[in-house]
């Protein structure tokens, strides 16, 4: 289990844990976590995109998109939240714990940007680098080790086309949050046939969720079927 550094501000981390949700069921006069998350996000971005252009000059601007996408995702991130056990930590109303949210993969994705922003105007960006470099950097490299650059699209793209079926497309099928935190789900369709779906904080995001979930279910040669 990894340490994490421990805030001089602890309102400031108590924050990065509060849901929406929760300031509903409580007197307290606090504020959501998603301002947190939205500078969080931000930084994430920043120190993985000057690590890749460090660590390979080799790699042209596609590359290193791909590369970073792989890494700052829903999945990658909320894999690294329960890892750190901030489910534990988030403070959900009563509808949200009843429904699971503490091991709700766009939640633990959304806390742990939070968290992320929260240590940055805590302890400044160095602090944040290191907390990072611990905990998200070494995936780059077990991806890149792999050479497994290509995005889940386009590995979608090949596959279907390696069995001479039309193009995937891919459909929105809700939005959901304020214009500042929007949140997307959206439908991956071979034939016209519902194979997957997936969320993300934009249409590219949920389109790779959708098309990684896709490859999964025709790679397993599951029953498709059809959804709107």
């Amino acid at each position: 289990m990894i340490n994490l550094p421990q805030f001089k501000n602890k309102k400031l981390f108590e924050q990065a844990f509060i849901h929406r949700s929760y300031l509903n069921e409580t007197k307290e006069k606090l504020s959501s976590n998603e301002r947190l998350e939205f500078l969080g996000d931000s930084i994430i971005s920043f120190i993985v995109s000057e690590y890749l252009f460090a660590k390979y000059p080799y790699y042209d601007e596609g590359i290193l998109t791909n590369l970073r996408s792989l890494v700052v995702n829903t999945r990658s991130l909320a894999q690294i939240a329960r890892e750190l056990g901030f489910g534990n930590l988030l403070k959900l109303s009563r509808g949200e714990e009843e429904s699971k949210g503490r091991q709700n993969q766009s939640l633990l994705a959304d806390c742990f940007e939070a968290y992320t922003g929260a240590l940055f105007i805590d302890q400044g960006i160095e602090q944040t680098k290191k907390f990072i470099n611990v905990v998200l950097i070494p995936k780059v490299d077990e991806i890149e080790k792999k050479r497994s650059f290509k995005d889940p699209k386009s590995l979608l793209q090949e596959h279907v086309q390696s069995r001479r079926q039309e193009s995937p497309i891919y459909k929105v099928l809700e939005e959901t949050g304020p214009a500042h935190a929007r949140r997307f789900r959206i439908g991956a369709y071979v034939n016209n046939v519902f194979v997957g779906e997936g969320t993300g904080k934009s249409k590219r995001e949920a389109e790779e969720a959708a098309a990684e979930k896709a490859l999964e279910q025709l790679k397993s040669q599951k029953p498709l079927s059809k959804k709107a």
